[in-house]
């Protein structure tokens, strides 16, 4: 019987990594992709044995400077003329306190000198918040860091956070500004601390989605949070700027209950001292309210049709008003709402007009206003570009901002 259900998994994983295979085949920049086939067939093979990776510490370590790496191993499946290792480093949560995220460090062969390597830090589009639902510890690791092949080949070290909270159990961290940054930055701290790579302290930040989000905060408070760090550039391909209207605009399909959701039990956790007690009965429905941890729980890759069984039924009866007027939420989705100040680094901002998650408007805001404010901004907005495809559309005038910045 155990060996039945072990074939079983084992099969399921080949007929996922097929179907990751399939879907980056049909992508636009694919060739780019292709050669990840094989890699992702290799993370299959041991996605099961990584597991203990993730397991917390015990005893638990003491509080360590940001950045600190307390477990690191090899990774299989390495993009050709690179090497990777996943991590295990110290950050800290929404109120500054010492927590555990894991991330990957991936650099190219090649030697370089101590500290005279660009770290590029990879900021994730959303995955889902649980543990099991970190991009690391899945069966391609490597294949959906948009650009990575480029940015290798460019001589760069490339580093991807998990976020708080996934891959190793901890607080929560989706769409909470201060979080994400700290995980964005803390993650390039530590690519300092592997052997014979060369990473330095020029950084550039690279975001997708949520992970536009996250690296926007993580370009605001570097100078505070990581002074350290040179942050040479900003990209962000579809970023979740202005949350309150992206709730607003999404909430009526299945994805915007989805990712409210994640963002509304992500919150109700992290800030419970400044919420009402039952917070989530105060901006969800009663049937939200009971089915929003449940979904938390879920991953959007490999448990859509579970996700979407319970979304579907909420389409119009998730929340209770606009989430934007509701005391309390209200104050919590401006304050993780990147602001209007200028940014003191170049910004790169790719928007598709196709997109229907990530609102062109909203974005377009965003870009008038870090203009209005300052900012070095290039945008672009890609005619045919949808939400899953802008990043990878974007890669050719992206690989050249980069290669223009000082």
């Amino acid at each position: 019987m155990h060996q039945h259900s072990h074939r079983r998994t084992v099969v399921r994983r080949f007929l996922l990594a097929a179907l990751i295979i399939a879907a980056i085949a049909v992508a636009p920049g694919a060739t780019r992709l292709v050669n990840f086939g094989v890699r992702v067939g290799e993370g299959a093979a041991v996605e099961s044995a990584v597991a203990p990776f993730y397991l917390a510490p015990s005893p638990a370590p003491e509080a360590a400077a940001p950045g600190t790496i307390i477990r690191q191993e090899p990774v299989v499946g390495a993009p050709e003329g690179a090497r990777a290792w996943r991590i295990l480093y110290h950050s800290t949560d929404v109120d500054g306190k010492d927590t555990l995220v894991s991330g990957l460090v991936i650099a190219p062969v090649a030697p370089a000198a101590d500290g005279s390597r660009t770290v590029v830090s990879w900021a994730h589009p959303t995955t889902g918040t649980a543990p099991r639902c970190a991009p690391s510890s899945g069966i391609a690791p490597f294949a959906f860091i948009e650009g990575l092949s480029d940015l290798l080949a460019a001589g760069h070290v490339v580093v991807a956070t998990d976020y708080a909270g996934m891959g190793i159990a901890g607080p929560p961290s989706f769409l909470i500004g201060a979080a994400e940054a700290a995980n964005v930055l803390d993650v390039a701290r530590a690519a300092r601390l592997v052997e014979g790579i060369g990473a330095g302290d020029r950084v550039i930040l690279w975001g997708h989605s949520q992970g536009g989000h996250a690296s926007i905060f993580a370009a605001q408070r570097a100078a505070s949070y990581a002074p350290e760090l040179t942050i040479a550039g900003v990209a962000v391909a579809a970023p979740a700027t202005n949350l309150g209207a992206l709730l607003s605009a999404d909430i009526g399909d299945v994805s915007g209950v989805t990712i409210g959701a994640y963002a509304f039990t992500a919150y109700a956790q992290a800030y419970s001292s400044r919420l009402p007690s039952d917070p989530l009965s105060t901006i969800l429905t009663p049937a939200g309210a009971a089915a929003a941890p449940g979904m938390a729980k879920l991953c959007l890759l490999g448990q859509n049709s579970e996700l979407h069984t319970i979304a579907n039924p909420l389409i119009g009866s998730f929340v209770v008003g606009d989430p934007t007027t509701i005391p309390g939420w209200s104050g919590l989705l401006a304050e993780n709402t990147p602001g209007e100040t200028r940014l003191s680094m170049p910004l790169f901002v790719a928007q598709g007009a196709k997109d229907s998650l990530v609102r062109p408007d909203i974005t377009a805001a965003f870009v008038a206003s870090q203009t209005q404010a300052g900012t070095a901004v290039e945008s672009h907005v890609l005619p045919d570009a949808t939400h899953g495809t802008v990043a990878l559309d974007a890669l050719p005038r992206l690989m050249q901002w980069m290669g223009a910045l000082r």
